[in-house]
This record gives C-alpha cells, sequence and structure tokens, in this order.
C-alpha cells in the first residue's frame, strides 16, 4: 500500500460467511472495501500495513534478549527472566514498535486463545517493566488500550 493512495477504504466487519457476503453486496459500488471477520482479523491487517520506521527501540537503547541464558540485557547490566517473561520479550524486540495484539501475543506466548480480562499478560508485563526499570533502560512497553502491546524507546 502507498502512502499517497487518495482512495477511501471501508472495513466491513461480519462474522459468518453469509453476513459477509451479504456486506459485499451492499458495498459493491464502493472503490475500496475489505471485509473481515472480526475486529482482531481487521486490526492485524491492519498492523501488517502500517509502514515501520528505520528507527526502532533497540537501536535507540541497545536492550536484547539472550536467549541461552534467558536474560534481558541493556548496555552492561542483566536481569535473569522467566520463561513467559523471556518469550513475551522476544516477541516485542521481533518488531519494535509494532502493536502486538492480545489474542497475538497469547497464541505466540502461551501457545493458546486469548480468554477472559487478561491479567496474565498485565502480569507479566508488570514484571517486565521493573525488571526495564532496574537495568535503567529507556525502553519501555506501552498499553494500546483494547489492542495489545508495543514496545518503544521513551
Amino acid at each position: 500500500m502507498s502512502g499517497d493512495l487518495a482512495v477511501p477504504l471501508i472495513i466491513g466487519i461480519a462474522p459468518s460467511e453469509a453476513e459477509r457476503r451479504h456486506l459485499a453486496e451492499l458495498l459493491g459500488g464502493t472503490e475500496a472495501f475489505l471485509i473481515v471477520a472480526s475486529v482482531e482479523q481487521a486490526r492485524e491487517i491492519l498492523d501488517a500495513a502500517v509502514p515501520r520506521t528505520t528507527t526502532d527501540a533497540t537501536s535507540k537503547t541497545d536492550l536484547s534478549v539472550d536467549s541461552d541464558r534467558r536474560v534481558l540485557r541493556w548496555l552492561d547490566r542483566e536481569v535473569e527472566l522467566t520463561r513467559l517473561e523471556h518469550d513475551f520479550m522476544h516477541r516485542l524486540l521481533d518488531a519494535p514498535g509494532q502493536v502486538f495484539t492480545y489474542e497475538r501475543l497469547h497464541q505466540e506466548v502461551w501457545g493458546n486463545q486469548h480468554l477472559g480480562r487478561g491479567s496474565d499478560i498485565h502480569s507479566v508485563v508488570r514484571r517486565i517493566r521493573r525488571k526495564l526499570a532496574e537495568l535503567g533502560s529507556a525502553a519501555t512497553i506501552h498499553s494500546v488500550r483494547g489492542v495489545g502491546f508495543r514496545l518503544t524507546a521513551a
């Protein structure tokens, strides 16, 4: 997708195939439309379409995860990570600045579907934030209300 795109895009959300088909008929005269099954699916598609800048949180903070030793490293300092903390940070460091949805994090870190209020994710984030502060790192984990989390520099 180009940043010069002047055509408006309509995104329709319809959970069933029949509803998606009906929505496609209603939007048939529209120049550009996308029909998805859920809000989460729309967010994933939009996240993938957002251009990323070349400057990311790790280049500003020298933050890394040592998977062999399961530690979070910033400059010459380290803190140990639990398995969940390690897997969570590993995902965020794969694409600093990108928003990871609750659903995606649950699938990739816990290996199951996101159910309920997400207190398990928030607990891990709280512990990692403490460890980032302990390291003195400028990086932080930002909440994107109702969507998920992203790693950013201060």
